[in-house]
């Protein structure tokens, strides 16, 4: 593997599944053999611009691959994923990893039989503002996120916790390294079948209190997250890159802007996929990790869903609503 050429698929193109099929059509090292989506419609052209194989149907890519992107809706993460790993291939999952806990346990024990590697894109991870912020994350005691989009028509087939949330739950895991003793929630679902906007507020044992806002229903974009420690502060803009750093200084609180080496975010996370994939090693977001990130999310959704029968009454309302439509 490490002399020729890593043959890789795409299974799901649309927005994201497109992206991961055009940064591994550039790849020196690896070449993108098929694109894989049941609508013909969307693999052709795409297929036809990368110079690539478009087929409509997953298992047409076994004998094809070494690995895959697995961009699909979150619903078929598992039953795709295990088919794909059962015969050894290599699997990216895009987030979340699957809808349920034994989902996710089954891909983990899928890919540890056979050997293989898998990896899910919690792609902030790679986000270089968040690699500049790591050395100054020491010990978090209060941490605020908001993460705001419009409407994406796409991922709607889970809440706003699984679709976006997902990917702050993810980092605090990683950077307050405790349980969670207690979770407060909130979300209503206002275009969608499942939330759209929520919030929560997350007590660790450690003391440290996280409380974050996503929606997907926002007129302006604001991916942001602010850590505040005993002597400092950050402030982390995912989109823009830029990380500032607040510490008492001799003059009173001292303002800088930490340098940051800005690059793509997927680009990053789809070189140390394949980078895994050649040398064996274990993925920066494992399995694992993706587990511990969904069994967060559920919990979430699970405290915001016991919420008054008002609430339920409007989620089932606008339930109808959306079948009917």
């Amino acid at each position: 593997m490490e002399k020729k050429l890593l043959r890789v698929g795409v299974i799901g193109v649309g927005h994201v599944g497109r992206r991961h099929a055009e940064i591994y059509a550039a790849m020196p090292t690896v070449r993108l053999a098929a694109v894989c989506d049941i609508d013909p419609g969307c693999t052709k052209p795409l297929a036809e611009s990368l110079r690539c194989e478009a087929v409509t149907d997953y298992r047409q890519l076994a004998a094809a691959v070494d690995a895959v992107s697995l961009a699909a809706p979150t619903s078929l993460h598992a039953p795709i994923g295990r088919w794909l790993l059962a015969r050894g291939i290599h699997v990216l999952i895009e987030k979340p990893i699957a809808t349920t806990l034994a989902e996710a346990e089954a891909l983990i024990r899928a890919a540890r039989r056979r050997g293989v590697i898998l990896q899910v894109g919690h792609v902030e991870r790679f986000n270089a503002a968040i690699h500049a912020a790591m050395d100054h994350l020491t010990h978090p005691r209060f941490i605020e996120v908001h993460r705001l989009s419009p409407y994406p028509f796409r991922g709607t087939d889970v809440s706003v916790v699984l679709d976006v949330m997902i990917h702050d739950l993810d980092l605090i895991l990683l950077l307050v390294r405790s349980s969670v003793r207690r979770i407060e929630a909130l979300g209503v679902p206002v275009l969608s079948p499942s939330e759209d906007i929520a919030n929560a507020r997350l007590e660790f044992a450690s003391g440290c209190v996280a409380n974050l806002t996503a929606s997907r229903i926002s007129d302006e974009t604001i991916r942001r997250i602010r850590v505040f420690q005993e002597d400092s502060y950050l402030s982390i803009d995912y989109k823009a890159q830029t990380v500032e750093l607040a510490h008492k200084g001799a003059r009173g609180i001292e303002r800088v802007n930490l340098p940051v080496n800005q690059r793509p975010p997927l680009q990053d996370e789809l070189a140390a996929f394949i980078d895994a994939v050649r040398t064996g090693t274990s993925p920066v977001v494992s399995g694992a990790d993706a587990r511990a990130a969904l069994a967060l999310a559920l919990r979430i959704e699970k405290t915001m869903r016991n919420r008054p029968l008002a609430y339920s009454k409007q989620h089932t309302a606008n339930s109808k609503s959306q079948r009917r439509s």
